[in-house]
């Protein structure tokens, strides 16, 4: 098979990698990829993000199948165009992917479906807006209704810091659009997990569990960020925690895509609060998480490839993932000064000493160099029969590379 991988960040790597190890694939290409997709094994970086190109790359090439990373080509439409041109590919249409894109179609679509979630309004005029927080009690958590690049989300601890959200959201703009409609919801307390999962649209199937870590800095303080790392499995995802996540979050959840009549043969991504009260639904993302996917596809024993061709062929009821046993943990290298402004172009050194897996995320290669490019730069995933010995690993790791301002945090995975 020839596969197209869409993308350029640590979650693309990651994919190339493991799709590269499958025995049904020869070629791969990634799109428009970045410096260590460029060096991984079958692969080939080929520099286009236009949707309507890349179609016309897929066709040209006899593409087997094209594998799309990231949340905007899926909001933008990409599966919707493969399919008028007759191209197989793994993703959900733009419909279903506002899943992602619309918070507020979102929420609306959890309450029609009775999916467990937090309590919320919305909001398209900041004047009302400002008033509802004089109301509220605290904390309270504002959204940007769009795509923000996984910063889109305030925790607002009192009135003020909620009237400093709205103001960035709405009347600042600085999403570009996205925060002109925002969500207002209900705080939930507890430990976030994700759940990355596969469906043909008439099944899901569940991935092993992760639990990310959004903030800056140590401790789960600072502004959020795309995501500091991951461990897999969630310690906090007891039997007790998947069985209600399945029966009030993921039932609901392909009841409503079917009712709607959504055309999602994709991932789908349930990033969930496991609370005193019991697990709620924050979000739904379309698409592998980033850096989920660097943690949990470490441990999947099956092969990638096979699994997105049974939800294509819409044979995923009684399929079961395999799993290796153990634990891993992927950690973020940031570039100084990230989520907020950083600079780029700086050498990074000691790869070649890492004993374990380097993904790139914001990295690229200059002669044979590797210089930053991004606010998250490298992930470093290693594994191990316990979560203590894959956090070792990958620290071990860690503290071998060096670059100009690097910046990680150094309690992924600690169990507090």
């Amino acid at each position: 098979m020839k596969i197209l991988v869409v993308g350029s960040g640590g979650r693309e790597h990651a994919i190339v990698w493991k799709v590269s190890q499958s025995s049904l694939v020869d070629k791969i290409y990634c799109a428009p990829g970045n410096g260590g997709t460029e060096v991984e094994d079958k692969c080939e970086n080929v520099n286009i993000s236009d949707i309507k190109e890349l179609a016309k790359f897929a066709k040209e090439k006899e593409i087997d199948l094209t594998i799309v990373g990231p949340e905007v080509p899926l909001v933008e439409g990409i599966v919707d165009v493969f399919k008028e041109n007759n191209l197989k590919i793994f993703g959900p249409s733009k419909k279903a992917a506002a899943l992602e894109g619309s918070k507020i179609y979102s929420k609306d679509f959890m309450k029609k479906y009775k999916v467990k979630t937090a309590e919320y309004e919305v909001f398209d005029n900041s004047k009302e807006a400002f008033n509802y927080i004089k109301t509220c009690s605290y904390p309270v958590v504002i959204k940007a209704d769009g795509l923000a690049a996984g910063k889109g989300v305030i925790i607002c601890q009192n009135e003020k810091e909620a009237e400093e959200a709205v103001k960035t959201l709405m009347l600042d703009d600085e999403f570009n659009g996205a925060g002109l409609k925002i969500v207002i919801e209900e705080f939930l307390e507890g430990v976030e997990a994700s759940i990355l999962s596969v469906t043909d649209g008439e099944t899901i199937v569940p991935f092993i569990s992760s639990k990310d870590h959004k903030q800056i800095f140590d401790g789960d303080k600072g502004p959020n960020t795309g995501g500091m790392g991951v461990i897999a499995p969630n310690p906090y995802c007891n039997e007790e925690v998947l069985d209600s996540f399945k029966k009030d979050i993921l039932e609901t959840t392909l009841k409503g895509i079917k009712e709607e009549k959504m055309d999602f043969v994709g991932t789908i991504f349930f990033g969930i609060m496991i609370t005193k009260k019991g697990v709620y639904l924050l979000e739904y993302n379309v698409r592998m998480g980033d850096p989920e996917t660097q943690a949990v596809l470490m441990l999947m024993e099956s092969d990638y490839v096979q699994i997105m061709l049974k939800a294509l062929n819409k044979e995923l009821a009684n399929y079961n993932v395999k799993w290796k046993k153990g634990a891993s943990c992927c950690i973020t290298l940031a570039s100084g000064g990230y989520p907020g402004k950083y600079e780029k172009g700086f050498k990074i050194s000691g790869i070649d000493k890492v004993q374990n897996k380097v993904f790139v995320a914001g990295a690229k290669k200059s002669g044979d160099k590797l210089l930053t490019n991004g606010g998250r730069v490298l992930s470093v995933v290693a594994s191990g029969e316990t979560l203590q010995e894959a956090r070792e690993k990958a620290y071990n790791d860690a503290e071998k590379i060096s670059f100009e301002g690097v910046y990680y945090r150094k309690d992924i995975g600690v169990i507090r």
